[in-house]
């Protein structure tokens, strides 16, 4: 290893250990600077994340010279957050009136469906669970259902039958309100 090689090293060595320093002393009051400017943490840590990184190849003279790491961390911090904010308004990225209320449609409904008829299956005999899993969800005819489930046919037919039978029976009972 030649001395140059080795004094490359050990420079690249001091200035991760400048960088490393660096966030464990100023990451924090970084982050919380950026998240008052532009209320958003996500937003906030990219921030700090780039200042970071741009100050990564400088550390060595930063913590050398007489000035705030600090005091320069928050002034390249700053110009991120101004620059961030600049570039979406000069694109135009800006959220109009006509996107603020955009209604979304209601899935509440769907879910509570959902909810209901997994509670009414759980209610069934697993026999007759698996006979409408294997025709109603894998799309199975009785024949094919008989034969993976080790049936016959007829056996077939009559639990999905009385299991059909049962769920609107439990369903009809579930919509009629209580007195």
């Amino acid at each position: 290893m030649t001395t140059s090689t080795h004094a490359a090293a050990a420079s690249a060595a001091r200035r991760d250990q400048l960088l490393h320093t660096m966030m464990s002393d100023h990451a924090k009051a970084l982050i919380a600077y950026a998240e008052k400017l532009l209320n958003d943490r996500h937003t906030a840590e990219d921030i700090v994340q780039e200042a970071l990184i741009r100050a990564w190849p400088h550390a060595e003279r930063l913590y050398s010279t007489e000035g705030s790491v600090r005091g320069w961390l928050l002034k390249v911090t700053r110009n991120l957050v101004v620059d961030r904010m600049r570039s979406a308004t000069a694109r135009h990225e800006t959220i109009g009136a006509d996107d603020r209320d955009v209604p979304l449609p209601d899935h509440s409904g769907a879910v509570l469906a959902a909810v209901e008829a997994t509670d009414l299956l759980r209610q069934l005999s697993p026999e007759h669970r698996e006979v409408l899993l294997h025709t109603y969800l894998c799309g199975r005819t009785a024949q094919e259902t008989a034969r993976f489930l080790g049936i016959p046919a007829g056996t077939v037919k009559s639990r999905r039958h009385y299991a059909l039978n049962t769920l609107r029976a439990k369903a009809g009972q579930e919509l009629r309100p209580e007195r």
